[in-house]
């Protein structure tokens, strides 16, 4: 018998090779309101019936670059744009770019725009884990959270895709240290 992966073993800094499988500003699919969607390459879950298999290879795409930064954060300037979205792969192991545009987004804009973020990892996973995932949470606020369960499927869910996954507002749950769902 196989054994169980242990995610919270599972650290950014051994397996992310900070590459971006994709980006893809002005989207409208990727959470609410027009967004900028950053797709980080490298996953360790490995759903059965993931939607975006391809993106498990931490060396999808290309590495981020600065230029890379600069286009979302001018992508993220138009009026329009309420905030990013950040899916993967995996963002919680690739903290190296998501802490990076995040921080950025956080200085440029504040809180005007949101951040949504999609995981595998459940909120529970996450904050009792280390200091960069803690860190990502913390600027997050909607956590699609989860793995992706194929006998759980149901696709007439907002924002996920099987019944197991929650979509929390992240900074009430990181507030009250349970998760929130969002109404």
């Amino acid at each position: 018998m196989p054994l169980t992966p242990i995610p919270r073993l599972w650290k950014a800094e051994k397996v992310s090779h900070s590459y971006v499988a994709d980006y893809k500003p002005f989207s409208f699919v990727d959470g609410e309101g027009v967004r900028c969607s950053l797709y980080v390459a490298g996953c360790l879950f490995k759903c059965e019936g993931c939607f975006n298999e391809e993106a498990w290879s931490f060396r999808l795409g290309q590495p981020y670059t600065d230029q890379l930064g600069d286009r979302i954060m001018a992508d993220l300037a138009h009026e329009s744009v309420q905030g990013l979205s950040i899916l993967g792969g995996e963002p919680f192991l690739n903290t190296q770019v998501c802490l990076e545009v995040v921080g950025r987004l956080r200085a440029e804009f504040g809180h005007t725009k949101d951040v949504w973020c999609w995981s595998g990892y459940t909120f529970e996973e996450l904050i009792a884990d280390s200091d960069d995932k803690r860190a990502l949470l913390a600027e997050v606020d909607v956590l699609c959270e989860g793995r992706f369960e194929e006998s759980q499927r149901d696709l007439s869910l907002a924002f996920r895709g099987s019944r197991n996954q929650r979509v929390l507002n992240a900074q009430e749950s990181l507030a009250k240290g349970v998760a929130c769902i969002r109404p």
